[in-house]
This record gives C-alpha cells, structure tokens and sequence, in this order.
C-alpha cells in the first residue's frame, strides 16, 4: 500500500490561499443583516435650505449651511452624466455594485507606480459611504461599503444611484449636488453649463478643495483635462468637442458663499428668517421650507435703487471726508498683494473700493483690482475738491483707500460710503400686502431694520392723525386758526417751557384748517391740539395702529414729537387711502414644507369687507382731499413731477432736520421714507 502521508499536507497548502476568501465570505454572512436600512435612500429627504420668494415666484433669499438645488435624473444633461461617469464609474451601468474589473485595474496602476494612484470605488460604493459610513480607511468599512453597494443594487435601479449620487456629493463652496454647484460656481441652472463647465464640475467629487476653480484654477484645469481626455478615449465625444471644450475661456464665480438673487431684498429676506426661526426653529434652515412673500419685484428693484441713488446725491451734496484708510504700498508689491488687501475691504454694490497708486492735483490713478487700473480726472474728481481747484492731493496720496464708481461707460468718479441712513417701504392699502421694503443703504453693512426697528420722531408727517381727529370734534377744512406765537408751560409740554416756531420762522395770522395742512404750520396744529383736548388726541391716534406709551399727550404730538417706525406710518396711512379701515401690514402670503405642501396662508382683512373701520367715510375724504392739496400746491409738491392728479401725502422734519419724512399715498399704494442718522444729528 502506497504511502499518503503527504496528501493532507498537500491539501491544506493547496487550501491556504482560499483562507482569506472564505474568511470573506463568513464576514459578510455575518455583516449583512446587520447593514442598516435603505429608507434614507428610498424616502431621500436631504437638508434644504429655506427659499424665499416674491409675488412672482422667482427667488429673492436663501438661508441654509447646504446649498442644493434637487434636479431629477431626467432633467440632467447627457453629457454631464458622461461627465461624471468618466471621472468617477465608465463602467457604472455593467458592474453590480462593485467593478471587479475596475478593481484589478486600480491594483496593476498601483503596484506598477509604486503608490495609490487610482481607487476603485464605485459610483454605488460612495453612495453607500456619503450616506451611511465614516471615511475612515479600516478593513469592515470597506467590507460594509462593499455590502451596502450590492444591497443598495438589489433594491434600486441604475438612475435612482446615479440620481442620489448627483443631488447628494458634495462639491465645495457650500454646494451639495451638481444642481447647487453649476450655480456656486458658474451662477448657472444644470441644463445651461457648457461640456467644459460640465466636465469642470464633474472633477470635483475626487477633492472638491483641491480641484476648486474658484481657489485652484490650476489644479481645476488639469483635473478637468483628465476627465475630458477619458471622455474622449471612451468615445462619449469626438475630437472637435474635445478641443473645443479644453479652450473655452470659464468664467467662474469669485465670490464665495455668496447667492445673487433677481433683486436685492435682504432686508425682507432676513424679515423671514426670524419670523421663521421663531416658528420652526434650527428646522428652518434644514427642511426646505419655501415661503412666498407678497414683494413684487419691479417695486423692490425700483426701491433699492431710488434709496441708494437718494442717499448718494445726499452724501454728494455735503463735503469729502477724504480716504476710508491707508495701505502700505512697497516699490514692489504685486497686483496679488493689492488684491489681497482689497479683499478685506466691505465691498458694496457700485462703490468699488480702490487703492491710490499716484495723485496729482488734475488726475488719481488708482488699483480696483484683478490686474484693472483706472483714472479720475476732471468732473470725476470734482467731489474731492476743496476751495477753489485744489484736489486733496496730499490726503489722496499713494496708498490711500477711496471709493469709485462709474460716471460713464469709459470715466470714474470719486465717490465714499455715506454716513446717513434712510428706509423704504410700500403696500396695498387695502390689505396691507407690503410690495417693497428695504431697511437701510447696505443691509452687509447693518442688519439694522429702519423700517421695523427705527423709533424715529415723524415730526410734521404726523400731523394729519391730529387733523384728523379735530374733524371728528366738528372741525372742518374752512374752520379758521390762528398761525400765531404762542408760549406753552411745562405742563402741557412735558418738560421744559416752550415757545414753538414755525418751520420758516414766520406767521401769518388768522387761515383756514385747509391751508394749515398744506403750509405745515406748526402754531396751527398746536392750537387744533389745545381745542381738541391731549387725552381725546392720544386715544384717537392709537386706533391707526400706534403705542399709547410713545405717543405721550402732550402739546408737542402735534409737531410729532412722538416715537414710531416706518412700519407704523404705513399702517396709520393706509387707513386715509382705504377709505378709514385698520388693516394689518403683513410680508409673508403663504408657507409651504419640503414636498410643496402647504403649511400655513395669510388671509388679510380687507378694507371694506372684514376690516375694522375707524374713521367714517367723510373723515377720510376730507383728509384725502387736503392731503392732496399738499401735493399740488404745499410742502410735498415736487411729488407733482410724477404726473399723477391723485397724489396725497405730507412730508415730516423733525426738530433742527434730524429725521426727514415722505409719506405718501393714492388708492391702491401707500409709500413711507424716512432718512436720517443712526445717531440723530442734523441732516443739515
């Protein structure tokens, strides 16, 4: 009998390699009930930010850590799927989760470079990483990735991966999903990116911070000419496109962190945010809320741009306060270093920071940044003079930071951030829709809500709730008032004795109720107040929507020494252009949740129907028709120049012209704005 001493020695050498596999093959039998479930995958509900809108739909704020914009399968170009299937999975639509082929081809590109160079996970594989695993590089997490893919395979098609996969990966600068980053980075929708933006965007999985063309355009520009060369050698497209796509100039967004809506409304946006914060709290910014507002854009657009340009003639027609500061040039710094510096500098719409690089008294020249150099001269430099041709060429030296603007298509002027402040805000009367509103100059520069948060001092703009209330005593526009002086004690004032003047030092005796309004006599309103009694005054002016604490009975109401917001005024005017209803100003229509249900809808009272009416209808015509009368022929009548006859308002300057006011009105809009200091001082 042969001897078989050596066949189970032989058997165990011939079994050893297959130890591991086997050992493979016990864990995953083990792993695999305990992987987690796919709901996350199947119900996909991924962190979306809050969106606001207008009355139109269109986007006006953004609030969210994660920026996406959910794009379904269908709806994404062919050739950025090419894209993304070229840099990250060719063989996505063959292998079953995990590509064995692509496997063996990692591990010959490794061994033969002597490094990891090329990985093998699968499109399916990230998925199951970014959703439910750590990036932590231990042998069970790659057997759980590996498990996860053939189980996510199993339960989804080959489109719901790839569809997840391109709504979930995030991409830097905020962005999560390559509908959020075609906006993050080229401020475009998906289906508009050209083949060079597509194959830009599909290199940002492997290393978003490295490969970000905003940050490291160099780097970005290789790693997209890797990926457009797989495209080509894999035949998704012909050699014109290739060239094509590799010499296309790409402009990319500079501004980091930054959205740019159809109008600016910051000012409303934040409006929201806290209203819905109050309500939903941290959730807010994470469940895709999306809340229609009632801003109509043209009014918004159109507001913006009447304030800024409002604020800038103001700050035109007062002195130069010379540069913002200094940076210290050297002989050899850079257009890099400037750059730098500029970056620290607030940037504000169409006042570009610069940085003077020569001055003389006739011309400056001046670093705007990205390598642009430019001039003022002549006109330009017009608001920097002081006396007569003596430029403030000693202040404006090299180095100093100034403000520019364009002029023109091809000149430049000095210009300088404004001290002062202003507020705008504008609705429907007859249901308190707000259609515009902007709180300040530059909501970067304060949060500040004037509109909402400014307790200012009307000064004469609240004289027609007095006048008002005079017609419900029996008063009528021809009831005769002397606009004489007159000497008030302590008592009736509230503080100090006083001898109140009218705005341009004047008297002019015995007038009529009518031509008092339209005059803005100040002795006029005062003894309409004495007539009529300070506790009635009080409590008639508190039905229009003011508080009874800041609008103390004292003699000086009737020169608007009192305290109230824009947002006040708004509603306390809309009652004179609604025919005497008390409506409640309101920003938000309706709110809706991530799936487009609705959560919550403003139903307004309406003047006339379900409102409450506080002032009878012959009141209302009356004031109405002599606030009209100021238009036409008093104080509020450069307001003729917008060639309407149904125009009623009344101006407001308080006391040494620290508050400015306009409040104004015709049937279908009302319109406050207040201009002044944060910290009152003369508008001089």
């Amino acid at each position: 009998m042969t001897s078989r001493w050596w066949f189970y020695p032989a058997l165990g050498l011939l079994l050893l390699p297959l130890l591991p596999f086997l050992f493979l093959i016990f864990a995953a039998i083990l792993t695999y009930p305990t992987l987690p479930s796919l709901e996350a995958l199947t119900n996909y509900h991924p962190k979306m930010p809050l969106r606001i809108y207008s009355a139109e739909n269109i986007l006006i704020g953004e609030f969210g850590e994660e920026r996406r914009e959910l794009v379904s399968i269908d709806a994404v170009p062919e050739m950025m799927k090419l894209s993304i299937l070229a840099a990250e999975d060719d063989r996505f639509y063959e292998h079953g989760g995990v590509d064995y082929i692509g496997v063996m081809r990692a591990a010959y590109s490794n061994f033969t470079s002597g490094g990891v160079k090329q990985g093998a996970s699968t499109i399916t594989m990230q998925v199951a990483r970014n959703f439910f695993l750590s990036r932590e590089k231990t042998f069970s997490r790659k057997l759980n990735e590996m498990l996860l893919a053939f189980k996510i395979e199993h339960n989804l098609s080959k489109d719901q991966i790839l569809e997840l996969y391109i709504n979930h990966i995030y991409l830097g600068q905020r962005a999560y999903g390559f509908g959020a980053a075609a906006q993050a980075y080229f401020s475009k929708p998906l289906a508009r990116l050209s083949l060079a933006e597509m194959s830009m965007l599909a290199g940002l999985p492997k290393a978003p911070g490295a490969y970000n063309p905003v940050v490291n355009p160099s780097r970005a520009k290789v790693r997209q000419e890797y990926i457009l060369r797989r495209m080509l050698d894999l035949g998704y497209i012909q050699r014109d496109q290739f060239d094509l796509a590799l010499n296309e100039p790409l402009q990319t967004k500079q501004t980091a962190y930054h959205q740019e809506f159809a109008v600016n409304a910051s000012f409303v946006a934040e409006m929201v945010r806290q209203e819905m914060y109050d309500r939903f709290q941290e959730e807010a910014y994470t469940q895709g809320y999306s809340v229609h507002t009632t801003i109509r854009l043209a009014d918004q657009a159109e507001a913006y741009a009447a304030l800024r340009k409002g604020v800038l003639d103001y700050d035109r027609r007062h002195e130069y306060r010379g540069p913002e500061g200094y940076v210290d040039l050297k002989k050899n710094d850079t257009d890099a270093l400037m750059d730098a510096a500029l970056r620290d500098v607030q940037h504000d719409g169409e006042l570009i920071p610069a940085i003077v690089l020569s001055a003389s008294r006739k011309a400056i020249t001046a670093y705007i940044g990205g390598g642009v150099r430019a001039e003022i001269g002549g006109e330009g430099l017009r608001y920097a003079l002081v006396g007569e041709n003596q430029v403030l060429h000693r202040r404006l030296r090299k180095g100093a930071l100034i403000r520019m603007r364009k002029a023109s298509a091809e000149t430049w002027e000095i210009t300088q951030m404004p001290q002062v402040e202003a507020a705008f805000v504008s609705a429907d009367p007859r249901t308190g829709a707000v259609y515009a509103l902007v709180g300040g100059f530059d909501f970067n520069r304060t949060q500040y809500n004037h509109v909402t948060q400014a307790w200012r001092q009307p000064g004469s703009s609240f004289k027609p709730f007095i006048y008002s209330a005079a017609l419900e005593k029996g008063f009528t526009p021809a009831s005769v008032v002397n606009d004489a002086p007159l000497v008030v004690n302590l008592t009736d004032t509230g503080g100090e004795p006083w001898e109140p003047k009218n705005y341009e030092g004047k008297f002019e005796g015995p007038m009529r109720l009518r031509q008092g309004l339209t005059k803005s006599k100040n002795l006029v309103s005062i003894r309409i107040l004495q007539s009529i009694g300070l506790e009635y005054a009080q409590d008639y002016v508190t039905k229009f929507g003011f508080d009874r604490d800041k609008v103390g009975p004292y003699l000086t109401m009737a020169l608007g020494a009192v305290s109230v917001t824009p947002w006040q005024m708004l509603g306390g005017y809309a009652v004179f252009a609604n025919g005497g209803y008390r409506i409640n100003p309101y920003l938000i229509q309706r709110i809706e949740d991530g799936q487009g249900n609705l959560i919550s809808e403003t139903v307004p009272v309406v003047a006339g129907k379900d409102a409450e009416q506080i002032l009878d209808i012959r009141n209302t015509f009356t004031m109405v028709n002599m606030l009209q009368d100021v238009v036409k022929h008093g104080t509020a009548i450069r307001a003729m120049a917008l060639g309407r006859q149904d125009l009623a308002g009344k101006t407001g300057t308080t006391s040494e012209s620290m508050d400015a006011w306009f409040c104004g009105f015709h049937p279908t809009l009302v319109a406050i704005t207040w201009v002044g200091y944060d910290n009152p001082r003369s508008l001089g």
